[in-house]
């Protein structure tokens, strides 16, 4: 059973100033540039808890910063428990397709993956588990949610969420992409009640936040004392709503000793295409009985199609890891786990520009991994290699916070 609670989130009260300065994408996807306007924008922009810098006591300094603002009335928490609606409104990326994506934050306990209520779809890398931890221990706080997928109708909180967002939002904020990210508080206890009975039997699939959800079960392991522990912030999404929508992650490869495009082709059996846009018009039409991947190499404007039939429940990126990073250029997993060697780039341009300006000395260019394929591989028990999907638009960091108190 999916076990989920309402809650009473810490959220930016009006003195802190406007919400849209406050607020961050995920911590894994801020990039230095990104911190430094954040930092412009406000004193009190989360990305000074979430991250602070590099430096020994930078943990401590984040905690103290939280306590501070608590303490001084800029983060309050909620009188009595709720859910919150969340919905994004965005434009998809290279389309001019415009969907909401809606779902709704709250509560979910932390489940060992053994109890099969809550279902990974990929791996996870060391460092950014050690540094997360850091972060909760010092702070006793989890500051984005875990984006949690769920299977089957929903028609109970379908309508909840519909009448909660003919409402006027508590935080209404249009991000550097221009996602627009609306926030409703759900407090009616007749609504909580129908919203946890109607997730009860449903299984639970990690869409993103894997280092955060298993960094959760290391500090839940860690303190069996503290009751609030066992729970985890998360934002619930069926997975057959129309809005969700799933972006193809590219490898891009540099740095790697001794790499010799003829070894690869040698190993890789490729053909020819004129040019970028020649993918991206076979990318367009699905075809799903093939593995399809394209490489881009320095040197050359040219790019090269792998291109087989697909065996039974064969998804790219397995192929991808498999045959190409380990079995051509020899980056074993640990490398992968380590990110060595290894970037991971959203756009076919952008992976596309990286090897044509010399950054990068191959670039592999992936199509999106459609749910239904995913999903029937996380509730088989199975684990995709990390980064095989892109879930857009991202969760905004700061929207709600998780204080544990005991």
């Amino acid at each position: 059973m999916a076990h989920i609670s309402p809650f009473q989130p810490f959220r930016y009260a009006a003195a802190a100033g406007p919400i849209e300065h406050l607020v961050t994408q995920p911590y894994d996807k801020i990039s230095p540039a990104m911190r430094e306007r954040y930092l412009a924008l406000s004193p009190y922009n989360l990305v000074r808890i979430i991250l602070g810098g590099r430096e020994p006591d930078d943990y401590a300094r984040a905690a103290h910063c939280f306590d501070e603002w608590v303490a001084s009335g800029l983060l309050a928490q909620d009188a009595e428990p709720g859910f919150f609606a969340y919905f994004q409104e965005f434009q998809l990326p290279d389309s001019d397709e415009r969907l909401v994506r809606k779902g709704f934050i709250g509560l979910g306990a932390v489940e060992d993956y053994e109890a099969r209520v809550v279902h990974r779809h990929e791996q996870t890398l060391t460092g950014p588990k050690k540094d997360r931890m850091e972060v909760l221990r010092h702070t006793h706080a989890h500051f984005g949610q875990i984006f949690m997928l769920y299977p089957g109708p929903a028609e109970s909180i379908d309508q909840i969420l519909r009448e909660a967002s003919q409402g006027e939002p508590l935080a209404t904020v249009q991000d550097e992409y221009g996602t627009i990210h609306r926030l409703w508080k759900i407090g009616d206890p007749a609504s909580i009640a129908r919203m946890r009975a109607e997730m009860a039997p449903k299984k639970l699939l990690i869409a993103d936040g894997h280092h955060r959800y298993e960094t959760a079960l290391a500090f839940r392991d860690e303190n069996p004392q503290m009751a609030d522990a066992r729970n985890v912030m998360m934002t619930f999404v069926n997975m057959h709503a129309p809005g969700l929508r799933i972006l193809a992650t590219h490898r891009v490869v540099s740095g790697l000793p001794e790499f010799q495009p003829q070894s690869f082709f040698a190993k890789v059996a490729t053909e020819k295409l004129p040019s970028l846009s020649a993918l991206k018009e076979l990318f367009a039409t699905p075809a799903p009985d093939r593995i399809r991947i394209g490489v881009a190499l320095r040197g050359t404007e040219a790019i090269y199609l792998m291109d087989r039939a697909r065996k039974p429940g064969e998804l790219d990126v397995q192929v991808l890891h498999r045959e190409l990073l380990g079995g051509a250029l020899g980056i074993g997993e640990e490398a992968v786990r380590e990110e060595k060697y290894l970037r991971y780039v959203r756009g076919l341009d952008a992976a596309y520009v990286d090897v044509a300006s010399g950054e990068a000395q191959i670039a592999f260019l992936m199509e999106p991994t459609p749910i239904e394929q995913m999903a029937e591989i996380a509730f088989g028990g199975g684990v995709l290699p990390q980064k095989t999907t892109d879930f857009y638009p991202k969760l905004l960091t700061g929207l709600t916070i998780y204080k544990l108190e005991r």
